[in-house]
């Protein structure tokens, strides 16, 4: 029987360099030695205002999977590459380290740690690649489906993209990406059963092909579902044939939950017109769905030009972003623990972008106390707190804009998923993680929802973490000169 994704051990998911890197720490004797990772991303897709955190429940599923089995071993040793002692290592691998995280449904910036993770470096190196699998896929799906439901201005919107994902596993993390985003439920089946996602659906064009018209059609599927019956009346006109077939069945047999699908065509056009015959025939409370290839912006332009649509089916170009499919996200060696004391490692790269924050960082969010509104994100070292009585803060790339705060209260981002090994953190369900996706977003400045040349958002640095990156930044440079 085949395992569900859920339960499947992924170890073996890996970069092969995961592979030869912890050979190779191993090989030096430093594979204990402590070591801390910061996974984050360097710019929001589609140009946004901001993206949003997810896959985190999904990462916790791999971390608590994560052993080698006689299988993989055996795989391993036919490379040539790998002793025998190794390999034994690996056979008793057990994941326990530390992880912190920004949980799911946050909305997050360029540049703040997601996910910390601090332990052995072969350990903590060795979980790159699925942490960023994970994150990477359900962050940027989830970032796409709110921008399409933040267009909709209050419609729902239907996962449709099943069919056109990346793959199993891209269908199903998908759909669970896209309902915290948003999105009201999915065409994904499996969804439902293992998410609890609502799986919604009525018809193919297959189904009104098979009867000897349209008619007929709808009238038999109204008979077998007469609690929800929405039609799709584009197979052949939406005008001429498919709307009135529709009204003729509704009238006969006056359903529940009656609807029209659009799937095809000029959806403003086509929706004004079949909103009238609707409502000419005394049927006000049809309701009428839209799909076919839309984003937020075909959504926005349609909404505006008066289109009577009551919600939309989007598939490929959320399932897949489409407009910017890759979210970007990376794993960089922040700091290592020479005799318990906090060593930090900096990236240091021709480009700035590549320029990672050392040290060990917690990410901290400030709102004005008298409306909640989110004013800025700090980045700092571990140990600093933020004060609430006055701040300046200043946006890295910009040094010269800066803004004082006062009247303002802190939030901490950060959580604790892991305590060597142990999971310390009760994931909330998936209705929790929208509710409170959506309670963040509408925290954040209206000017923040712009699709197009939405303002940088302050995420600065806090005043030891600036000077301890310029000090790197300016030894390197003088050793590099002296060389």
């Amino acid at each position: 029987m085949e395992k569900s994704i859920e339960s499947m051990n992924m170890t073996m998911l890996t970069d092969f360099y995961e592979l030869t890197m912890a050979n190779g720490y191993f090989e030096s004797g430093i594979a204990d030695k402590i070591a801390y990772f910061d996974l984050f991303f360097r710019a929001i897709p589609d140009k946004g205002g901001f993206a949003i955190a997810a896959g985190l429940e999904q990462v916790i599923n791999y971390v608590q999977n994560l052993r080698f089995t006689d299988k993989d071993i055996d795989f391993l040793r036919t490379k040539g590459i790998f002793k025998d002692n190794f390999l034994e290592f690996l056979k008793g691998f057990k994941f326990n380290c530390d992880m912190w995280a920004i949980p799911e449904g946050t909305p997050i910036f360029p540049a703040e740690p997601i996910i910390t993770v601090r332990g052995p470096v072969a350990q903590a190196q060795f979980i790159e690649t699925m942490l960023l699998l994970l994150i990477n896929h359900q962050s940027l799906i989830a970032t796409k489906a709110n921008r399409i439901v933040r267009a909709a201005d209050g419609r729902g919107v239907m996962e449709f993209g099943t069919r056109r994902a990346h793959g199993a596993s891209a269908a199903i993390y998908g759909a669970r990406a896209a309902y915290i985003g948003g999105c009201v439920g999915t065409a994904c089946t499996i969804s439902e059963r293992d998410h609890g996602i609502i799986a919604l659906g009525t018809m193919a064009h297959s189904w009104v092909q098979m009867f000897p018209g349209e008619y007929e059609a709808f009238k038999k599927y109204a008979e077998i579902y007469p609690d929800n019956c929405t039609f799709l009346v584009d197979t052949y006109n939406v005008v001429k044939s498919g709307i009135p077939n529709a009204i003729r069945v509704f009238k006969e047999l006056r359903p529940k939950n009656m609807g029209v699908r659009i799937d095809s065509g000029d959806v403003t056009y086509l929706s004004k017109i079949a909103r009238k015959m609707l409502d000419e025939a005394d049927l006000q409370d049809c309701s009428i769905v839209v799909s076919n290839s839309m984003d937020e912006y075909i959504i926005r332009d349609v909404i505006r030009q008066g289109a009577e649509i009551d919600s939309f089916g989007v598939g490929e170009r959320l399932i897949t972003s489409k407009s910017d499919p890759v979210f970007g996200g990376v794993y960089k060696l922040a700091a290592t623990e020479e005799n318990g004391v906090i060593v930090p490692r900096m990236k240091i790269s021709e480009n700035v972008g590549k320029i990672t924050n050392p040290g060990f960082k917690k990410v901290y969010r400030l709102y004005r106390k008298k409306d909640n509104r989110v004013v800025a994100d700090v980045i700092a070292l571990d140990h600093e707190r933020v004060p609430e009585d006055t701040l300046e803060i200043f946006d890295p790339a910009y040094t010269w804009k800066r803004m004082r705060l006062s009247n303002f209260y802190v939030r901490d981002l950060r959580i604790k998923v892991f305590d060597r090994g142990e999971l310390v953190y009760d994931c909330p369900d998936l209705d929790s993680i929208r509710a409170y996706c959506k309670s963040e977003i509408d925290a954040l400045w209206e000017e923040s929802l712009r699709f197009e040349n939405p303002p940088d958002f302050y995420v600065d640095l806090s005043a030891e973490l600036w000077n301890l990156r310029t000090k790197m930044i300016h030894d390197y440079r003088e050793v590099a000169v002296d060389e």
